[in-house]
């Protein structure tokens, strides 16, 4: 587990950056070595970062096998990042939850020192007049897990939900989309909630349909994070994920973060070199 206390200068910045997934066939040849089993996807995907989004486990609570399998096909140093499932956050609204909850908990712990941050990714109907649903929620995730909460509507961003969070310990992801806008989100930056900070860089929209390369420039919102996120990064650890969509082809995106921050930037054309060890 990355530590949240300050940092040293002789000590690396506490910043994951990484993609929301890591499935897509159309990785192989810009990312991925030509021929690159999906077998392999995620063994060498976590040969060029630390970190990944896990989508899946929105859609089930993933077989104590599956995530075991995960944790064995990535080094000790590598975590996940789950998406909550969304029968506790769409469709049961986060009530009457504690069943699903627990279960999701039990099996996500299966990734030992490899589990990350837990996403409550909230749908866009989920307004603030279910704030009552919320705050009986939060007092039920377990204290072992670094939970962040993902809103949709401009309206929860006020004092009251900054302070509810922070009471729990849990991060108000920062998200990079439509439906708030990015001034707001880089201000909420430096009102942290969590011993954790937790970014999303989604884009404004789901036109691009070809993952396999960038095709839109995003420098300047790129810059624009990287200029924020070290100063974070001195008091709490920084776990970011881009989405294909934030540019075309989201391992790109990531490595180019990754450069304006100083941290390590491992190119595509190394991993094939990999290969051999697997």
């Amino acid at each position: 587990m990355i530590a949240c206390s300050p940092f040293s200068d002789d000590r690396p910045l506490p910043i994951r950056i990484g993609s929301q997934g890591w499935n897509y066939e159309a990785w192989v040849g810009p990312f991925y070595p030509e021929g690159t089993r999906p077998v392999d996807f995620l063994r060498v995907y976590s040969r060029a970062f630390d970190t990944v989004e896990v989508d899946s486990t929105f859609y089930a609570i993933p077989a104590a096998s599956t995530v075991r399998d995960w944790a064995s096909r990535v080094p000790d140093e590598f975590q996940f990042a789950l998406k909550m499932p969304q029968e506790i956050t769409h469709e049961s609204r986060l009530r009457n939850v504690a069943a699903p909850l627990d279960l999701f908990c039990e099996r996500v712990r299966e990734l030992g020192p490899k589990l990350g941050p837990i996403l409550v990714q909230l749908g866009p109907d989920f307004s603030p007049s279910e704030l009552p649903a919320l705050a009986t929620f939060l007092p039920m995730l377990p204290r072992d897990m670094r939970v962040a909460v993902e809103f949709r509507q401009r309206g929860w961003i006020h004092d009251g939900v900054i302070a509810l969070l922070a009471e729990h310990n849990v991060a108000l992801a920062l998200t990079d989309a439509r439906w708030i806008p990015r001034k707001v989100m880089l201000g909420l930056a430096g009102r942290p909630t969590a011993d954790f900070t937790y970014v999303r860089w989604m884009g404004p929209d789901r036109a691009i349909v070809d993952y396999s390369r960038v095709q839109v420039d995003r420098t300047r919102e790129i810059e624009a994070w990287a200029r924020i996120l070290p100063a974070l990064a001195s008091r709490i650890a920084v776990y970011g994920y881009f989405n294909n969509h934030f540019a075309g082809h989201s391992p790109a995106s990531a490595r180019e973060l990754q450069s304006h921050l100083g941290l390590p930037v491992v190119d595509p054309s190394h991993l094939g070199e990999q290969l051999s060890l697997f």
